[in-house]
């Protein structure tokens, strides 16, 4: 723990007591211990809890203070407001003005709540990076405004990888956007990659759970925190993430409540722990053309797959390729992609030994409706009139796939699910 009082600051005569272990930040790097950073770590977390506290004013008020403890031990001390307002700006992070009073005031009265946020964190299982820790992922300390903490579940091991891509899109995909972030996913597992994705409905979840199904590793960067993940419908992915060796990391607090605001600050981490960022699908107004952005301004690789000239789950993609023309990738193809990524396929594609277990799995019948499924067939009539197949016999393999959890249907329309997702449209059948 910190070690300051669960009631409050200590007299004005002085700071004595509980908070002594606070007040002298000098001996961070002589703590003998098996975890040197352990006090610091508490005091970093705290702060972070500060409402409107951001990277910047954190690290102008530890550029001031020297570290987290000294910022704390000043504000429990006389005359904290006053102090904390003199902090003076950070020219090398463009700060103009001292900490204001508001801050000054919402840092003073965090004070009294230290333990209880450190126990929060520890009671909830989470696991919490600072900046200056050797475990810090290497690729994010390394963007600008890195996030002073992370907040992780699972393995944090899965955030310094030696291969990691993000794959964002849109929460409302087409059945083809779905397949084809199936297939980028499965991909980079074969790759050895871990997958980086945002843990939302649509793109995100489909490459999540791809991943995890082709046996690789995925990390979800979520907007809110922990406690009150959102969407909640995600909480047995979130679960599915950690128990696969993967992580599920924010900035924010476990109690922060998601926003608009804080979702695209989110974004930027997603870009900042990987190598490239893919974006699959997205309208004209999407996050995840705020990751591309945010891909672009790391100096970070960014590949956008192109869509049809009318479909609106693909209008930000083209407009994005039109508009930074120079600056991003076109995805013409999936061996394409992990070839342009520079990463090189070990021996014994596993996107091969998937589809060719999956059909092994089906009969002929059930075996060419899930390859116009993948294909991106959707409707009984276009499944009749590719597979050449009466309708009774389409309904009856859809039905079947259906319950083995490698089709899903709704209002009419079909889609691949499970295994399916990352299987290559040349699936083969017996």
């Amino acid at each position: 723990m910190l070690g300051v009082s669960m009631h409050g600051p200590v007299a004005r005569g002085g700071t004595t007591g509980p908070l002594r272990a606070i007040v002298a930040p000098s001996d961070l790097h002589d703590h003998v211990g098996p975890d040197p950073y352990a006090e610091e770590r508490d005091a970093w977390t705290v702060l972070t809890a500060v409402h409107g506290l951001g990277p910047l004013g954190f690290a102008a008020l530890l550029h001031h203070f020297g570290t987290g403890r000294a910022i704390l031990a000043t504000a429990a001390a006389s005359g904290a407001i006053l102090r904390l307002q003199a902090t003076p700006p950070l020219e090398a992070n463009r700060m103009e003005r001292p900490i204001g009073p508001v801050l000054a005031r919402a840092i003073t009265d965090i004070v009294p709540r230290a333990d209880a946020i450190v126990a929060r964190v520890r009671d909830l299982g989470i696991q919490v990076l600072t900046l200056e820790e050797p475990a810090y992922p290497a690729r994010l300390s390394g963007v600008e405004m890195p996030p002073q903490v992370l907040f992780v579940t699972g393995d944090p091991a899965a955030l310094s990888a030696n291969r990691a891509v993000a794959v964002v899109g849109t929460r409302y995909p087409t059945s083809a956007g779905r397949t084809t972030a199936g297939r980028i996913a499965t991909a980079l597992v074969a790759a050895e990659s871990v997958v980086v994705s945002g843990l939302a409905f649509g793109i995100d979840g489909v490459a999540h759970e791809t991943t995890i199904r082709a046996g690789g590793t995925t990390v979800a960067v979520i907007g809110g925190g922990h406690a009150v993940l959102s969407p909640p419908a995600h909480a047995r992915l979130a679960a599915a993430i950690v128990a696969s060796g993967g992580a599920v990391v924010s900035e924010l607090t476990p109690d922060t409540v998601p926003s608009k605001g804080t979702f695209p600050r989110r974004n930027r981490i997603i870009s900042g722990l990987s190598d490239a960022t893919v974006v699959v699908e997205a309208p004209a107004r999407s996050g995840a053309l705020i990751t591309a952005s945010w891909a672009m301004d790391q100096g970070r690789p960014c590949f956008i797959v192109p869509g049809a000239l009318d479909a609106r789950a693909s209008a930000g993609c083209l407009a994005f390729l039109r508009e930074f023309e120079n600056a991003v990738h076109v995805v013409a193809g999936i061996p394409q992609l992990i070839a342009d990524l520079g990463f090189v396929r070990p021996s014994g594609d596993r996107r091969d030994t998937l589809s060719t277990a999956t059909s092994q799995a089906l009969g002929i019948t059930e075996a060419a409706v899930a390859a116009e499924l993948i294909a991106g067939r959707a409707t009984i009539d276009e499944l009749v009139a590719t597979t050449d197949l009466p309708v009774a016999a389409v309904l009856a393999a859809l039905t079947l796939l259906e319950r083995r959890g490698l089709a899903a249907g709704a209002y009419g329309r079909y889609r691949p699910a499970g295994t399916l997702l990352g299987a290559p449209p040349s699936i083969k059948v017996r």
